[in-house]
């Protein structure tokens, strides 16, 4: 199957049948993140288990990229302590940015499928989104909602 094939199915798939979208009522963090240029507007909310993030849910509004987005970090970083979610975020960040290797890749798993959004400037703060804003979340910055500007 080709990427772009790939990128279309499970963009679509976790836009329709997001998995994480929804209320998180007993969450113990929760991180408004914004993109002013495109109208995106999520909520990110985790409950922990100690260190380790046992749940994890969001809310807003958006652009397909940035919820599909927001719905496969949620899959990868459930289950993770916050020093894994916080590698996997930088991967993907990378990921984003330039070129990773192919093991570094695999470590994303259905979020690897975002990489050719490298080439469309315009929609890169609309798959990073959700990816600040955990890491803002985790790094204990909660006081104003991140921005992707």
């Amino acid at each position: 199957m080709n990427n772009r094939t790939f990128y279309n199915e499970v963009l679509t798939d976790h836009n329709l049948h997001p998995m994480h979208k929804c209320e998180l009522p007993d969450a113990d963090m929760v991180h408004e993140g914004v993109n002013p240029s495109c109208g995106d507007d999520i909520w990110l909310q985790l409950k922990m288990d100690g260190d380790v993030i046992a749940g994890g849910a969001f809310r807003g509004d958006g652009c397909a990229i940035s919820q599909a987005s927001a719905d496969m970090m949620l899959d990868l970083i459930i289950g993770k302590t916050k020093e894994e979610a916080l590698a996997l975020t930088d991967t993907f960040l990378r990921m984003i940015k330039e070129d990773i290797s192919e093991e570094e890749m695999e470590t994303l798993e259905e979020a690897s499928s975002l990489q050719d959004i490298a080439h469309m400037p315009s929609r890169v703060k609309c798959a990073v989104l959700a990816w600040h804003t955990l890491e803002e979340m985790i790094a204990g910055d909660k006081d104003t909602p991140t921005t992707t500007e």
